[in-house]
């Protein structure tokens, strides 16, 4: 047993491979990078859990938001941005992803990705969607358009002979001496020459995991969205922020209270075409509520439909669209319809029955303007990190251009090799915050001996519904509580069957999975406990009013070596500190 106590345990590596740079993950925001840092001549490994297209940027429907059209400007694509994200958002990377989006969404075109666009022009046709002033939302195939980014761009890795490593999921940071990133350490679930646990070497490591959105029983999110980049770093002494935000997608279709694992989303493009939100009585309950009624954000359109389901104890309100007309439905949202088709609705002649459901981590592993975390050579991006884009709810489809845009800062940093090479350059810190203690780092290759207790595959379905009912869409100071206590006893009673039986789960996929489920869960909960308002997507009913002189601030969460958590509040709102940023001027 010679790895730090939270790595994950697992047998030692039987087989090694060099790269310079590791990108783990393949959607929008992994694939940017590793075809960017590519074209500047590093040699990259893409690692990914299932195949090069089955994360979730292929299910991605609305589209990618970015000023592109006539009268649109980046200015007012960051004002809606802030007002989205309740007085949390980081004003300069906002800045950053509202002004280089759209050369980022042009240079993702010129990659080969086809988005919809009219038929005399050849402009691209252009929506909207909830928190948004303007017709901003380019998208492709009607609602398909995370399936196109991800086809363009795993076509672009595959002929630019980039390697990639399928149906392989990473467990654990490498370092070396100094504390340093050096690698990571994998489990490829196939046969051949890289199959079992094994390691990638390399000077600059990329998480690029996407979400956990499966922490939840009812989620928009693929199963293999299970929070592994964040407790990767959190094993590793990164610090993670905000966590707490977790976005519910307002419109998710309602499947029967029993229903559980991914659920088919019912794009908030739907309502930007006209679409109404109404109860069982037909009201348009949004309206009066905002002023953009069923356009408002997502937090307050979620509230919306959590409020008149308990006013009329409902379990589910309905999205009617049956003015769009048979033609608009199969041409605008041919994958809504057939999914709704598929459970027994036809959107064309019935309103469709719609509850919130887990979407979007808004918060993650901090980083800063280039994508560096605070383990040095360790970068995030895309759902993973938190950027301080999103801040408390993220505006409606940023997420794919905050992919874009911070992938190609992370390549762009990666690749002046004065950032990746010095293992003395500065740990970027956050105003008011003491820099994560590092745990003790083994060097390349000996990360594996060890490690705590393994969770059985079943304790994964124990965190799901925890979570679903403490830590939901609503939550309060005694749910939480319970929730974290509910967590801790699946937590010691892992620890307690190895320290008396001297026995785990067997290593396997299923096991570190529901491990890392419990870890990002713990953090969640203690996060949303600590914070004892009402903001962006956090609702605590029992505080049920926005803070802003005690709680507008963010939370910061690093692991102790014993597992234990450390939870920590910035002096102020600024995210992160300026001094850390020496290519963009101090807030003001």
């Amino acid at each position: 047993m010679n790895g730090p106590a939270t790595a994950l345990r697992a047998p030692a590596p039987g087989w090694a491979t060099e790269a310079d740079v590791v990108v783990v993950g393949s959607g929008v925001a992994g694939l940017t990078v590793a075809l960017r840092c590519s074209a500047a001549g590093a040699k990259v490994t893409v690692v990914t859990k299932a195949r090069l297209d089955d994360g979730s940027t292929r299910w991605a429907q609305g589209g990618i938001a970015a000023a592109l059209g006539e009268g649109d400007t980046p200015g007012q694509h960051l004002d809606d941005t802030l007002v989205a994200g309740a007085g949390l958002c980081d004003e300069q990377a906002v800045r950053l992803l509202v002004t280089e989006g759209p050369d980022a969404v042009r240079r993702l075109i010129a990659t080969g990705a086809r988005f919809d666009a009219d038929d005399d022009t050849g402009e691209i046709l252009l929506t909207r969607e909830g928190g948004h002033h303007r017709s901003r939302i380019a998208h492709a195939g009607g609602d398909a358009t995370g399936a196109e980014i991800s086809r363009a761009l795993v076509g672009a890795v595959r002929a630019a002979g980039i390697d990639t490593v399928e149906n392989a999921l990473v467990l654990d940071l490498l370092k070396d001496a100094s504390g340093r990133a050096a690698g990571v350490t994998l489990h490829v679930m196939g046969e051949g020459a890289r199959d079992g646990v094994g390691a990638v070497h390399a000077r600059a490591i990329v998480l690029a995991t996407g979400g956990m959105g499966q922490v939840f029983s009812a989620t928009t999110n693929p199963a293999v969205s299970t929070g592994d980049g964040v407790a990767l770093a959190l094993r590793a002494g990164a610090e993670v922020s905000d966590l707490e935000f977790v976005q519910f997608h307002p419109t998710v279709l309602w499947l029967g209270p029993e229903a559980e694992g991914q659920q088919p989303l019912v794009s908030e493009a739907v309502r930007g075409e006209g679409a109404y939100l109404v109860d069982a009585d037909g009201a348009r309950f949004m309206v009066g509520q905002h002023e953009l009624a069923e356009l408002a954000p997502r937090d307050i359109v979620a509230k919306g439909i959590m409020r008149r389901m308990r006013e009329q104890g409902a379990e589910h309100m309905y999205l009617d669209a049956r003015h769009f007309g048979a033609r608009m439905w199969e041409h605008r949202f041919p994958t809504i319809l057939a999914a709704c088709r598929a459970h027994g609705i036809d959107p064309v002649t019935q309103p469709i029955p719609v509850a919130p459901a887990a979407h979007y981590a808004s918060g993650g592993v901090w980083t800063d303007l280039r994508g560096r975390t605070t383990v040095p050579g360790l970068y995030a991006c895309g759902e993973t990190a938190c950027t301080g884009v999103h801040g408390a709810n993220r505006l409606a489809s940023n997420s794919l251009l905050e992919g874009l845009v911070f992938a190609e800062r992370i390549a762009a940093a990666i690749t002046d090799t004065t950032d990746v090479a010095d293992p003395d350059a500065p740990i970027p810190t956050r105003q008011g915050a003491v820099p994560a203690p590092q745990p003790a780092a083994p060097g390349p290759g000996a990360a594996q001996g060890g490690g705590g207790a393994l969770l059985a595959p079943e304790a994964r379905y124990a965190v799901q519904r925890i979570m679903a009912t403490g830590a939901g869409v609503l939550r309060s100071a005694a749910s939480l509580a319970r929730a974290a206590g509910q967590l801790d006893g699946v937590q010691a009673d892992a620890v307690e069957t190895l320290h008396r039986d001297g026995k785990t789960a067997e290593p396997g996929v299923e096991t570190w999975e529901a491990t890392n489920l419990l870890l990002v869960a713990r953090v969640l909960v203690a996060a949303a406990l600590r914070r004892e308002e009402t903001r962006g997507c956090h609702w605590r009913e029992d505080r049920p009013d926005r803070d802003d002189a005690a709680w507008q601030r963010h939370l910061l969460v690093t692991l102790g070596p014993d597992g234990s958590l450390d939870v920590r509040t910035t002096d102020s709102a600024a995210f992160p500190s300026p001094t850390t940023r020496p290519e963009t001027e101090s807030h003001p």
